[in-house]
This record gives structure tokens, C-alpha cells and sequence, in this order.
């Protein structure tokens, strides 16, 4: 195995969500820890803070909750089969995805969109005009 991973010890926190991939870069999980979006058995931590194997950690990042409990400690970054093995994830599933309307494409040079148009988009996305 090309990255070194150990199963005792101890690591740095943000090396750790680093390694395991739930951040994409070592700065993010730096500045995750800093603004107190990373939680180690719910305190908030310090870039610094030492990760063991059974440990609680609560990860706020791109709006999602993760929850998950580390399982070996992983030194540097490994791939994601790898990285899922090194924790179990107790995150609370994903919000849904919200609908999205398609987007409006007009042909390059059509000019100005007609009334005729501007109804049919507004029938389309349910616009009511400004009184």
C-alpha cells in the first residue's frame, strides 16, 4: 500500500478528515476546525487536536452534516474504498435535491425575446408580471 496507515496512535484532526476525504484539501479542514465546524465527541477542536480510533467526529461542511466514527487512523490521503473503510458513517441521509427548472436557451442572435415569448416563459415558470 503506497499511503501509510496505522491502526494505534494518534493524528492531528485535520489531517485526519483530510485523509479520510471529507474535505477536498488539508486548508479546508484547517478552517473547518478554526470556525468550529468540526467536533471531536461534541467539543468543538483545534486543528491540532489528537483523533483515536472509536472517536466521535461531527463534520459541518458544504451545508451537510457528516457524523462518523473513526475506525484507523490514517496518516495521509488514501483513496475513497480505502478512506470509507477507515470510518463508519452515521450521517443523517442527504436533504433531497430541489427541482430545477430548465434553463432558457434562446438561439445566439434571436435578439430581443417577442411579447409572444416573454408570455410563454411566464407561463413556464409561473411569473406574474409587476403591477
Amino acid at each position: 500500500m503506497a499511503a501509510e496507515a496505522a491502526d494505534s496512535g494518534t493524528v492531528r484532526i485535520d489531517v485526519w478528515v483530510w485523509s479520510a476525504r471529507l474535505t477536498k484539501t488539508r486548508s479546508q479542514a484547517s478552517a473547518a476546525c478554526r470556525a468550529g465546524h468540526v467536533r471531536l465527541g461534541g467539543e468543538r477542536v483545534k486543528p491540532s487536536q489528537p483523533v483515536r480510533v472509536g472517536d466521535q467526529v461531527r463534520v459541518f461542511h458544504s451545508g451537510r452534516e457528516r457524523v462518523v466514527v473513526v475506525k484507523q487512523i490514517l496518516r495521509k490521503r488514501v483513496g475513497p474504498p480505502v478512506a470509507a473503510l477507515a470510518y463508519e458513517d452515521h450521517s443523517p441521509p442527504p436533504p433531497p435535491r430541489e427541482f430545477t427548472a430548465p434553463a432558457v436557451v434562446r438561439d445566439r442572435g434571436a435578439g430581443r425575446p417577442t411579447k409572444r415569448d416573454r408570455r410563454e416563459l411566464e407561463r413556464l415558470f409561473g411569473n406574474r408580471p409587476k403591477d
